[in-house]
């Protein structure tokens, strides 16, 4: 049955594009993508908008903190994942700390995972030091890092790739296809509570050319990067993981900062962007997250900027959405603002059918809007095996 049939047809497009000539590898992507979407119903086709947590997938999980959440150590797929996935066919899935314990528990997570309905790309946070998921865990041997801040110290972009390849070669090895990193935010504010070291530097120029060469590392090892957060986290004083957050800049000052490393990783063709759910009244006139903002992500990203890649939500269950918004909700208006993937929606399900609800009922999106967004996610998947 057609609604059943994604992976087949994902798994035959994949096949054909391999097997393509290389002198016309292009136009047959685009004509075997164009394809592909044509026969996706609108339900496999909004299941790919969404990169979630395995935990998701349990309808019934009521959590309020992340330590809540945590204490399930969801590290296995279940007859029940099987059964919702079927009916909530999700795009991407993200592994945490908790969801891993050794490299044969990841190993059977992973391809369990991978089978699940919607043909799911994997994704993680491993930027390197701090948020780090494998080599933060004592059971895995891999290299560590002291901070993005040492590497950028150091003055040598050379030190930012070979963080980059060394933790994209581990990540493929592992099965995992993107990467949320590198940070591209430029650590302006010493009060920051959430970036800090995570950044490369408080210099724009510095940090531009540590954060291109560390995602070519990425790219190296066959595994897509994700700039993040932009317009750029680097200058708050709060942390958006619990609630409101805000730039008081222009754009005309963020043109001369924070943009210096987005612009340089854009020209340098990263495939991925992440939006900070910040707000920044001198740019939108208003206290809206950046996330679900389209002059941020419609005026200034796609059409100033002329980024073309995928626009990837930070967590929708961080306060700042979580506060003001109900899934459903936050889901449809950062569609509408530009994003193309919904990254952990605190209530998925709910998240899912205010998409569906959306297209459907209300008219306030498009199956059009949805396929734009579609298409750039199955180019992604096609260019990562």
């Amino acid at each position: 049955m057609k609604n059943h049939s994604f992976g087949l047809l994902f798994g035959l497009l994949l096949i054909l594009v391999a097997c393509a000539p290389k002198t016309s590898k292009a136009p047959v992507e685009e004509d075997l993508i164009q394809a592909q979407l044509d026969s996706m119903t609108l339900r496999e086709k909004v299941g790919q908008l969404f990169c979630i947590r395995p935990e998701s997938y349990n309808v019934a999980l009521k959590w309020e903190t992340y330590d809540q959440l945590a204490s399930y150590k969801l590290q296995a797929v279940n007859e029940q994942m099987k059964k919702v996935s079927r009916e909530y066919p999700a795009g991407g899935i993200i592994l945490f700390a908790y969801n891993i314990d050794n490299e044969a528990q990841l190993s059977t997570f992973r391809d369990s995972l991978k089978a699940l309905a919607g043909a799911p790309l994997l994704y993680i946070d491993e930027e390197g030091s701090r948020v780090a998921r494998i080599a933060n865990n004592p059971n895995f041997s891999v290299e560590k890092f002291e901070s993005m801040g040492a590497i950028g110290k150091s003055g040598d972009p050379k030190n930012a790739y070979h963080c980059g390849n060394t933790i994209g070669t581990y990540l493929k090895r592992y099965g995992f296809d993107v990467d949320l990193a590198p940070v591209a935010d430029v650590n302006t504010n010493p009060k920051n509570p959430v970036i800090g070291t995570r950044a490369f530097s408080s210099d724009p120029e510095l940090a531009a050319k540590m954060v291109v060469s560390y995602a070519k590392g990425l790219k190296d090892a066959g595994v897509a990067s994700c700039l993040k957060h932009f317009p750029g986290h680097g200058d708050t004083s709060t942390d958006t993981h619990f609630g409101y957050a805000q730039t008081l800049k222009t754009w005309e000052e963020m043109l001369g900062c924070e943009m210096v490393t987005f612009k340089a990783g854009i020209d340098d063709g990263v495939p991925m962007i992440m939006t900070a759910h910040i707000a920044a009244p001198g740019v939108t006139g208003s206290g809206v997250p950046s996330t679900l903002s389209p002059i941020i992500l419609s005026e200034k990203l796609r059409k100033e900027l002329g980024f073309d890649g995928i626009i990837i939500t930070d967590s929708m269950a961080m306060g700042a959405i979580t506060r003001e918004y109900d899934s459903a909700t936050a889901a449809v208006l950062s569609l509408q603002a530009g994003a193309d993937i919904i990254l952990d929606p605190k209530v998925f399900t709910e998240a899912f059918e205010g998409v569906m609800k959306a297209v459907q009922q209300d008219s306030t999106l498009t199956e059009a809007r949805i396929d734009e967004s579609v298409r750039r996610i199955l180019k992604l998947k096609a260019s990562l095996q």
